[in-house]
């Protein structure tokens, strides 16, 4: 039997899915709060979220605010006296909304706060090589994922893991997580802890062109892990010029090795080689496994090898 207590839940990616359907397991969420449909393709037809659709699929009533400090949105919000708001994978909040809930609102976060606070938590553990991350379960206040902690949970990154595994893996001890957190703030059995912020933490802001561009610059163990930390979205790129073409370029995944001879180490030079999309730089050589052109399908580096003529002077910048 679920549990009768007057929940909200706020989130739009599939992230915040898993934790959805957790939650519905053992208790009745009266709203789910996602952003508006979205034109999307070619045909520019409306594209419901992911947790528009869970909720369509557990007959959750369904809210989607143009505004979230919209007067009327936050009066519809105040009428329902939720007992609490789950917050995951969405916007800031307004005060006027955060603090209506009797035991408060609570946000999923996948990092182990204070370090990796920002909008991509996920990707900045892989592109910083961290061995370790996992997710944490705050009360939110008016302050970017610095509010008081309520639990975490590590988890441990493995050599494999890229982005979408990390993601998966993440989403589901996450839902795990906000489910026992649930219980706790319902039950007054969870101390609040707040944050540490007087130590230099990392940060996970949010990426843009520049942030995923590939520096050839950087060592090829740090260019390995950028790509790791952006696949397979959005994916670190670069741009390939190739006799008078000139080309943007995704690498989805890569792999270091060493320089046996320094007569390639040039910076960005591409180096094919008993069927290895090799990238050389002062640091090694980055080698290509998977790669995507641009308004091109993924593509193995056999394939890409295959298909194109590459020039002698071709190279990465």
């Amino acid at each position: 039997m679920k549990q009768d207590y007057k929940i909200i839940f706020f989130g739009t990616p599939d992230f915040a899915v898993t934790s959805l359907e957790a939650i519905c397991s053992k208790y009745n969420v009266e709203y789910v709060v996602s952003t508006p449909d979205r034109k999307s393709g070619r045909g520019q037809k409306l594209k419901e979220s992911t947790v528009k659709k869970c909720a369509l699929k557990n007959n959750i009533k369904i809210l989607q605010p143009s505004s979230l400090t919209d007067e009327k949105f936050i009066a519809q919000i105040e009428d329902l006296k939720p007992d609490l708001i789950i917050v995951v994978a969405f916007r800031k909040l307004a005060q006027e909304i955060f603090t209506i809930p009797k035991y408060g609102t609570i946000n999923l976060h996948a990092s182990l706060l204070p370090n990796y606070r920002g909008a991509a938590p996920i990707n900045w553990c892989l592109i910083n090589n961290e061995i370790k991350t996992g997710v944490t379960t705050f009360f939110i206040n008016d302050k970017i994922d610095q509010g008081d902690i309520l639990l975490q949970k590590d988890v441990m990154i493995n050599d494999e893991d890229d982005f979408g595994s990390l993601y998966n893996k993440l989403s589901k001890v996450g839902a795990e997580l906000l489910v026992k957190t649930i219980e706790g703030v319902f039950n007054e059995t969870i101390k609040p802890i707040k944050q540490n912020l007087e130590n230099k933490i990392m940060l996970a802001p949010k990426l843009n062109s520049e942030n995923t561009r590939i520096d050839w610059g950087e060592s090829v163990s740090k260019i390995v892990s950028q790509i790791r930390g952006l696949s397979p979205k959005p994916g670190a790129w670069t741009i390939m010029k190739n006799g008078h073409n000139e080309i943007r370029m995704k690498i989805l995944k890569a792999v270091g090795k060493k320089s046996q001879s320094s007569k390639n180490n040039i910076r960005g030079k591409i180096v094919i080689e008993n069927g290895e999309l090799l990238i050389y730089n002062d640091s090694g050589i980055t080698n290509c496994v998977i790669i995507q052109l641009e308004s091109k399908r993924e593509m193995t580096a056999k394939e890409l090898i295959n298909g194109l003529k590459f020039d002698e002077n071709s190279h990465v910048y």
